[in-house]
């Protein structure tokens, strides 16, 4: 009797046993589903934020030729994205909306985004998420900034002068010039607008002044530099296109004229003074710290132009 008891009791045991380790692999298969199942639905969720590019603000941009997106779904993304970037106190919101995908753009401002700047490709737009901080989002680029170049032969007194060709009201004569091109330094700038209107190759020394003012074109402000430069060849090849005449004038002349704005013979007088005591804003060129790219730093030097007459 004891040993049937014995047998009965082992063969509970064991059946308990089996039960326990079949649940626990239900327990543990059911886990493995479950976190299978938050994997795969944190792949999703995240395959339903924009990534974008993280700058040193905070902020984040999205670039519509790096992440393209069916229009049908671009909403729910967006909605997704903006409530993601809100729990991760993201600042500043840019998307970057290229032509082919404009038709982003009626959907971001519903979506409170507003513009910042355009250029030819694409449309920048921008949307301050933090609601307890006033946004300090920077406007964008506001103020032109052009060179004239003082072009003078020492040996003759004279110096290089232009007609514009289209102009609205009477040309007048007036120094060789035009605006800095992106990413161009100024003595590039003063260098290429002399070779280009009066095919004059010439040195670039120092800047001697500048104008400033506001309300130009597009409603920005204007910086108008006047640049020395020492001319290495005297014959004068007329941009055809732009410049309706150009010559060497005597410096005396050009102060005289009756067909120069006195806006230039202020600015030429200035030149003038510099002529004699040749202080001027000198460029040496540095490396920026953070950056690592090229800067110019101007400072107030002798520019060693040698002796020059102002009669």
């Amino acid at each position: 009797m004891q040993n049937v008891s014995t047998a009965i009791l082992f063969h509970a045991t064991k059946t308990l046993k089996a039960r326990s380790s079949l649940q626990s692999s239900r327990i543990a298969l059911s886990s493995l589903r479950y976190n299978t199942h938050v994997k795969q639905l944190d792949v999703t969720m995240a395959k339903r934020i924009f990534k974008g590019h993280n700058d040193h603000y905070n902020g984040i941009t999205i670039d519509s030729a790096e992440e393209d997106c069916d229009n049908k779904i671009f909403i729910q993304r967006l909605k997704d994205s903006l409530e993601q970037w809100s729990k991760d106190r993201k600042r500043a919101i840019w998307f970057r909306v290229h032509i082919p995908h404009a038709e982003w753009v009626p959907i971001l401002t519903k979506m409170g985004f507003v513009f910042h700047h355009a250029k030819e490709e694409y449309v920048m737009l921008y949307r301050w998420l933090p609601i307890d901080e006033e946004c300090n989002v920077p406007k964008y680029a506001h103020t032109f900034l052009g060179v004239g170049a003082f072009v003078f032969n020492k040996d003759t007194n004279e110096i290089l002068v232009i007609k514009e060709k289209y102009i609205l009201n009477k040309a007048n004569w007036k120094l060789p010039g035009g605006y800095v091109e992106p990413g161009e330094n100024i003595e590039a700038a003063a260098k290429r607008e002399v070779l280009e209107e009066t095919g004059i190759q010439a040195d670039f020394k120092c800047l001697i002044s500048f104008r400033h003012g506001h309300d130009y074109f597009f409603g920005c402000s204007d910086m108008y530099m006047i640049a020395y430069l020492t001319p290495q060849n005297f014959e004068i090849e007329r941009c055809k296109r732009e410049i309706s005449e150009c010559r060497w004038m005597k410096l005396n002349e050009f102060m005289q004229h009756p067909e120069v704005h006195a806006n230039n013979k202020t600015l030429v007088t200035k030149t003038v003074d510099f002529l004699r005591h040749q202080m001027g804003m000198v460029v040496n060129y540095g490396t920026h710290p953070v950056t690592k790219k090229q800067i110019c730093v101007y400072s107030v030097e002798n520019a060693n132009i040698g002796t020059a007459s102002t009669e």
